[in-house]
């Protein structure tokens, strides 16, 4: 009896495995991933069937579904500001941006750069603190520790002078968020997404297809977003990170309309609510008249948007191309992009940090940094404490600053974000802020067999994991 259950359930696995062989074959992006699967599947199922539940790329029909619904009821939304955001003549090619993120480039913008987190919570507090009508906020990482209490204060206290405040987060990045935090936010008045209720994957799919965006919205007139979530080590409190180095945007005119229309259509599939009409959308615009948009990406999207924001950008540079990320995992297109940038004679730069806070994904970098510098990419490491800037500037007109990491995880699996514009004013004050942080970074001079052991070992099997990272 044992023998034949036993029997049966390898029957019922090998049956599994073939069906997920198949869906490899006919989802995969390469061929080269397509064989792995397979193989990997057939001949050896009990390891390859939960291997490829947990980090096989795959997109879920219903969930797209669902979530494409929640982009028609803001459609409108989307038709009224292409109608009355015109365009201002750029340099840079902005046309392949404004299809990936389905919103136009729009002047009437500002953009206020902020470096590290004293200066990003001071205007982030200062704008919720003057705020009369309501407040959106949205993190992947929300913390009970003292810089999530000093935003949970703020919000209590706009939410009992009668501003309304909505929050949601992410439920892995805060998985450890305590629900009396959570409590006492709704006792206050405010309206919290709880995002164990949040439609969508509630299993072994919350690793992936992760809500990474960072935004606050105050009034419909200021927004911001960027690389920080809410914890101490975000203000440099933590021992292992050191003087924590990120970037933030604080956002003014019609582009913080888009970065509201992104909270409406996450809001809406968490909650199913239609916020369109409670919200404002006739924006001022800023005297500084930039031109600017909100290029949002995710798994939801037809085409596979996040890497294509980073190809356009890559490829349309003449002279120079900037990007700090915390981790380099790019996809072969990117990668391939990055290599002829610097081929044809554009000032290519990578910055990433020296100071590690995943292994994995600093471990895979290894394996992509000889390829890329054999082409003539610099490869610089930021060594002073962690740097987790998301920060792209392409020239002397395009500087873009978010959420969007240059990983295959960003590119493919997570929802995210960027701040994107075509304006010399914030490219020489993004350029400026980088030139600081490579003057505190330095460049890589070793090949990967010139590294220390753990690196060498290390780096090729981190690769394996890239699809996931």
């Amino acid at each position: 009896m044992v023998t034949t259950i036993f029997v049966l359930a390898l029957i019922c696995l090998e049956v599994v495995a073939i069906w997920f062989a198949w869906r490899a074959i006919t989802s995969a992006r390469t061929s080269q991933g397509a064989v792995g699967w397979v193989v990997f599947l057939i001949t050896a199922p009990y390891l390859g069937v939960p291997m490829y539940l947990f980090l096989g790329h795959h997109k879920f029909k219903h969930y797209l579904i669902a979530r494409r619904d929640s982009e028609e009821i803001i459609e409108g939304v989307k038709t009224f500001k292409a109608a009355n955001a015109p365009q201002k003549d750029t340099v840079f090619p902005l046309q392949a941006l404004e299809k990936i993120s389905e919103l136009p480039a729009a002047r009437g913008n500002n953009m206020e750069l902020l470096i590290d987190g004293q200066a990003t919570f001071d205007a982030i507090f200062a704008a919720i603190d003057a705020a009369e009508s309501y407040v959106l906020v949205q993190f992947y990482i929300l913390r009970c520790d003292g810089l999530g209490q000093r935003l949970q204060d703020r919000l209590i206290a706009a939410a009992e002078r009668g501003v309304t405040v909505r929050l949601m987060f992410d439920a892995v990045g805060s998985a450890k968020l305590p629900q009396s935090y959570q409590q006492r936010l709704r006792e206050a008045g405010a309206q919290v997404v709880d995002p164990k209720s949040v439609r969508g994957p509630q299993n072994r799919f919350q690793l992936n297809l992760r809500n990474h965006r960072k935004t606050v919205v105050i009034d419909g007139k200021v927004g911001f977003t960027g690389g920080f979530n809410v914890g101490d080590e975000y203000m440099g409190l933590d021992p292992k990170f050191g003087d924590w180095r990120d970037t933030h945007a604080r956002l003014e005119g019609p582009v913080v309309s888009q970065l509201q229309l992104i909270f409406a259509e996450d809001w809406h599939w968490a909650t199913n609510e239609a916020l369109i009409d409670d919200l404002v959308w006739e924006v001022p615009h800023a005297p500084e008249d930039m031109t600017a948009m909100i290029v949002a990406t995710g798994p939801g999207d037809e085409m596979e948007t996040g890497a294509l924001f980073f190809f356009s950008a890559i490829s349309a540079a003449k002279h120079r191309v900037w990007i700090a990320s915390p981790y380099f995992v790019p996809d072969t297109d990117v990668l391939a992009a990055l290599k002829y940038a610097a081929l044809r004679g554009v000032d290519v730069r990578i910055l990433v940090p020296e100071v590690i806070d995943h292994n994995i994904p600093w471990l895979a970098a290894f394996a992509y940094f000889d390829e890329i510098r054999a082409a003539g990419v610099q490869v610089w490491r930021y060594k002073p404490s962690f740097m987790h800037q998301k920060v792209v500037l392409v020239d002397d007109d395009f500087a873009a600053i978010g959420t969007t990491n240059l990983d295959n995880r960003s590119f493919r699996l997570n929802f995210e974000a960027m701040a994107a514009f075509f304006d010399p004013r914030p490219a020489a004050v993004t350029a400026a802020m980088l030139k600081n942080d490579f003057d505190r970074a330095w460049m890589l001079d070793k090949t990967l067999s010139e590294q220390p052991l753990r690196i060498r070992v290390g780096a090729p099997i981190a690769r394996l994991f890239a699809p996931v990272l």
